[in-house]
């Protein structure tokens, strides 16, 4: 199978830093679709002037308005399958994640057409321990409500999604806008039957010191998620303790 990949990028205020990223992917010779989730002006001149420079290998797609991480991740989504590529490599635009990793992900995808590529996070100091311990809570839950441990971190923002697959689930089921996007969209293509291949990779904290996690709402976001599946976990119970037998 010849995969067609294009790399998907939310952008929410990150000026200094999306320039950068989309650089270090069109370096791995990837087209690339941008999606201004209601940027400031500043941000939305930068993107404009990103996507005439480097022509019809950047699409932009606008939001007027600011509809979180996971609304302008379905938005690209959407557009990439809708430009018929078959993949799509998401990434963030703060400049965390190692962009030099992409021909790994993409190979990956190649080898496991039909799954999941996720980024595992390799930490290096900079961090903050907090941030650690609260993904690892996460992930717990994840494991509780997967009844797996494939699964190995549900909140890297570095991954391939197979295209007819991901948009299909999205069209169907209501999956969080927000920073709950990442885990609670993996989740539910786990309870699909979809492979997940781990793929680790160093991430450091955003370069331009810009995060929009906002620490009640979206651990409020979260936790609502968590108990949301935890209910869609009992009753997939049969089926999931089966899957686990036969495999």
């Amino acid at each position: 199978m010849i995969l067609r990949t294009v790399a998907v990028i939310p952008v929410y205020n990150h000026p200094d830093t999306i320039g950068f990223m989309v650089r270090a992917v069109r370096d791995h010779n990837l087209r690339c679709v941008m999606v201004d989730d209601g940027s400031d002006p500043r941000c939305a001149a930068v993107l404009d002037t990103l996507a005439s420079t480097h022509g019809d290998a950047v699409t932009l797609v606008r939001l007027t308005q600011n509809q979180g991480k996971g609304g302008a991740m379905m938005a690209g989504l959407r557009e990439a399958h809708r430009q018929g590529y078959t993949h799509a490599l998401q990434i963030d635009a703060d400049g965390q994640h190692d962009a030099g990793d992409v021909p790994r992900f993409l190979a990956l995808a190649q080898d496991h057409p039909d799954a999941v590529i996720c980024g595992t996070p390799v930490y290096d100091a900079s961090v903050p321990m907090g941030r650690r311990i609260g993904r690892y809570a996460t992930h717990v839950w994840v494991w509780i409500n997967t009844l797996s441990l494939q699964i190995r971190d549900s909140m890297c923002g570095f991954r391939v999604y197979p295209l007819p697959t991901v948009v299909g689930l999205i069209e169907h089921t209501a999956i969080g806008r927000r920073m709950d996007f990442d885990v609670e969209v993996l989740v539910r293509l786990h309870w699909a039957g979809i492979g997940i291949v781990n793929c680790p990779t160093r991430v450091t904290y955003p370069l331009d010191g810009v995060s929009h996690f906002r620490v009640g709402l979206d651990n409020l976001l979260i936790s609502r998620m968590h108990a949301r599946l935890f209910a869609g976990m009992l009753w997939r119970l049969p089926w999931l303790l089966w899957r686990k037998i036969v495999r």
